[in-house]
């Protein structure tokens, strides 16, 4: 699966929680971005294993 979020081709590592608006799967690197806002939790995927890798 891959990010959400437009023009991203990386694969979804984590799920955000975002109070005001729609759950978000994303990759890390928006994870790391998008988890900084006020009240937005951010929680990994389980580990998918050799899918991570394509």
């Amino acid at each position: 699966m891959e990010c959400s979020e437009g023009d991203c081709e990386r694969p979804a590592a984590v799920e955000l929680h975002v109070p005001w608006d729609e759950n978000r799967l994303v990759c890390a690197a928006h994870a790391c971005v998008l988890g900084r806002r006020d009240g937005v939790v951010a929680d990994p995927l389980p580990d998918r294993g050799d899918e991570l890798l394509e």
